[in-house]
């Protein structure tokens, strides 16, 4: 079993910044099309080559923690060049609200994690998730935002590496 941190990565805000200006794709980002069942036009995402690289070289197991669970190496490795990861399984509680306000998936990323040390980029946490996770999980944990119009940027990957840092391998 690897002793390096867990690092679960959302796509939707942190890969793909789907909230930025429609018509102005961001600097040093390509555009896919994405073809998804029951809808009428192909999704369109944005990506950046280098946040694959950027990534990789963090000091982190990698591992797809988004709607787009395994359908994340077909669409979005590839284009950022990462190697097929690892995903956690929403199964059921995929958009299952909770009355606690905890984010629904925060419950399966902590069992996931199985105690090891982790940080989790998404544009979705709250107080509530931090709330869950100290309660729950006896590791170290980063809950990271990132800022949907903007995606990962240069501020992100430092604080990642110095939670990495922090937590040793």
């Amino acid at each position: 079993m690897s002793r390096r941190p867990l690092l679960f990565l959302d796509v939707d805000g942190p890969l793909n910044p789907y909230a930025a200006q429609p018509e102005r794709r961001p600097e040093g980002y390509t555009t896919i099309r994405v073809t998804v069942p029951d809808r009428p036009r192909p999704l369109r995402v944005w990506l950046n080559p280098a946040h694959g690289p950027a990534l990789l070289g963090l000091g982190y197991d990698l591992c797809w923690a988004t709607t787009w669970m395994d359908d994340a190496n077909q669409w979005i490795g590839p284009v950022i060049g990462l190697p097929e990861l690892p995903y956690v399984d929403f199964g059921d509680r995929l958009f299952a609200e909770r009355p606690d306000g905890v984010h629904w998936k925060t419950e399966a990323i902590v069992a996931y994690a199985e105690g090891r040390p982790f940080a989790w980029v998404d544009d979705e946490q709250g107080a509530p998730d931090g709330v869950f996770v100290t309660a729950r999980h006896p590791g170290p944990a980063l809950l990271h935002h990132v800022n949907p119009r903007l995606g990962l940027r240069e501020g992100d990957f430092a604080a990642l590496a110095e939670f990495a840092a922090t937590v040793g391998t």
